[in-house]
């Protein structure tokens, strides 16, 4: 029995894994006793149990439809990508990338999981985990942003350097990075898909950060096409806002308008602070799956 190598994953993931096996595939090594040594570079069964999960995953959320779709598809068709993890002793090893995989097939019932076992110290670890992530076609922006970000803050690389380790050019680097700079509450619309990558870059062509939320309120209220934002970033570029329409559409004052913005950033969510006058008011956490639900209430201490 063969696994096929995969090849999609971009010049810079196969650089760090520093895979060495032939094109047509890997013969499957399986590993039962815990006396027997894990062969470096090929695939390996290990036990689910003695797989930890990667501390530096960049990931935080998970589609459980997704997971539950996955899982079907495993219980029949078996898990055809194995995860990749680096041994930490004879009995315990330690994810790299897979989480997703991983996570679906503890949903199918496996008791066993194949994988590739690697040798990595803790930088390499979070290179693979953020670059295996930054591959896959299902980020938002916001989560690719971080991961670029991490990359640069915590491996120490330039923009030109990161670029290289992705496959991406420069300006799509930057792109992205630039997100981060934008106001919590607009970085949440982006994460939540309610404007697209489009509408961010137009809404990054003004550098006040209030005239960035009556845009994206514009955006909402309107339904702007990404065609539409920019001409009327284009109108506001050579016009401006009066203050009057800033004030309609953002009611909250300073202090109200930083307190939604820091929770916001907080809990890594859209919230709304719903003010009714005479120090009165409500706030609002939505959250997108039980999994987020659980996340925000570990945030509070529930």
């Amino acid at each position: 029995m063969t696994y096929q190598k995969k090849t999609g994953l971009g010049r810079g993931l196969s650089a760090l894994l520093n895979d060495t096996e032939a094109a047509q595939g890997v013969k499957l090594q399986t590993q039962h006793s815990p006396g027997m040594s894990a062969l470096h570079g090929s695939v390996n069964f290990i036990k689910i149990s003695e797989v930890e999960v990667n501390p530096f995953q960049p990931r935080t959320e998970f589609d459980q439809n997704a997971l539950q779709e996955l899982a079907d598809s495993i219980k029949l068709q078996g898990l055809i990508q194995p995860i990749t993890v680096r041994k930490l002793n004879q009995n315990s090893f330690q994810l790299i990338s897979g989480e997703r995989r991983l996570r679906a097939s503890k949903l199918a019932g496996l008791t066993e999981i194949p994988a590739y076992i690697r040798t990595a110290n803790d930088q390499q670890m979070l290179e693979m985990a953020l670059i295996e992530n930054i591959q896959r076609e299902n980020l938002n922006p916001i989560e690719v942003a971080l991961s670029f970000q991490r990359m640069i803050d915590e491996c120490s690389l330039k923009q030109e350097e990161l670029g290289e380790r992705v496959s991406k050019n420069r300006s799509t680097v930057t792109n992205f990075l630039r997100l981060l700079k934008l106001p919590p509450q607009i970085q949440a619309a982006i994460r939540d898909n309610e404007i697209s990558m489009g509408h961010a870059k137009a809404v990054l062509g003004l550098e006040d950060a209030d005239k960035q939320l009556y845009l994206y309120q514009e955006i909402k209220s309107k339904g702007l096409s990404v065609r539409k934002t920019e001409e009327l970033v284009r109108e506001i570029q050579n016009k401006g806002i009066k203050k009057k329409e800033i004030r309609k559409q953002e009611p909250l004052s300073f202090q109200y308008q930083k307190v939604q913005d820091d929770l916001a950033s907080k809990f890594a969510t859209r919230v709304k602070l719903n003010v009714q006058g005479k120090g009165k008011g409500s706030i609002e956490i939505p959250f997108m799956s039980e999994d987020d639900l659980s996340r925000i209430l570990e945030l509070l201490d529930w």
